[in-house]
């Protein structure tokens, strides 16, 4: 064999070795991206819901009284504090706490597509003046296409349930389920998420149940003052696993 012929052949080796490289590399970054699990959980909902002192709760174990309604978003990473005492490695819990304003939602569009799932806060002591509002807000988390196409799990969470005035979880969850029923109907079933993605909630000529949706919805109760927050954990865990 030629000297010119066998530096071509072996320039082709070299050429072929270095694609079945890179075609490897490649693959392995798209394993390693499909195992990668956010941490990343968001506590979402109407001001004054009780997001904030929720956050602490979790965080300190103590509901930082005094706080006032926060106006940016309270952001940490940390081992859930009722955990500190177990033993062994936790993996820790990326917590947001996106301010319910109306003009600070826009917030939430950008932290979605990293969630693991979307805490909803409801107060459960003011919720009828608030319901209708509360009941827009989550219309509009329930169609968006990122939460549709992903099934992002959401709790809806009863907050000030301590208190002896405060409405019960299946009144709540009800109320809710009437509220974005007659939305559907004014918006002719169809939101902004809807119309760019073709996503509907619910099932035409039927009553809306939260059971409806494409992803997981579920109701519990909590109080961030007492520091009852054990159904909170609960479903963090679930996501975030330790």
């Amino acid at each position: 064999m030629s000297r010119k012929k066998w530096a071509v052949q072996l320039n082709r080796c070299d050429v072929t070795s270095v694609g079945f490289e890179e075609w490897g590399v490649s693959l392995l970054n798209v394993r390693v991206l499909r195992r990668s699990k956010s941490n990343t959980i968001l506590l979402a909902g109407l001001s004054g819901s009780g997001k904030t002192v929720l956050f602490y709760q979790l965080r300190d174990g103590s509901p930082h009284l005094g706080t006032v309604t926060s106006m940016e978003p309270n952001d940490g990473t940390f081992v859930l504090h009722s955990e500190l005492q177990k033993k062994g490695k936790l993996k820790p819990v990326h917590l947001i706490d996106v301010p319910g304003h109306s003009r600070l939602r826009p917030k939430l569009d950008e932290l979605l597509p990293h969630s693991a799932g979307v805490i909803f806060v409801v107060d459960s002591l003011d919720f009828l003046p608030n319901c209708r509002a509360a009941a827009e807000y989550l219309y509009d988390i329930l169609t968006k296409a990122i939460i549709v196409k992903r099934r992002t799990p959401m709790l809806i969470l009863c907050n000030k349930a301590d208190k002896v005035t405060a409405h019960s979880k299946e009144f709540i969850r009800k109320q809710l389920e009437k509220e974005i029923d007659k939305l559907r109907a004014s918006r002719s079933a169809i939101s902004t998420a809807d119309i760019a993605n073709d996503f509907t909630l619910g099932i035409p000529g039927e009553g809306f149940t939260f059971s409806q949706c494409r992803n997981k919805v579920t109701v519990a109760e909590s109080s961030g003052l007492t520091g009852e927050v054990s159904q909170v954990e609960q479903f963090i865990r679930e996501l975030v696993k330790p």
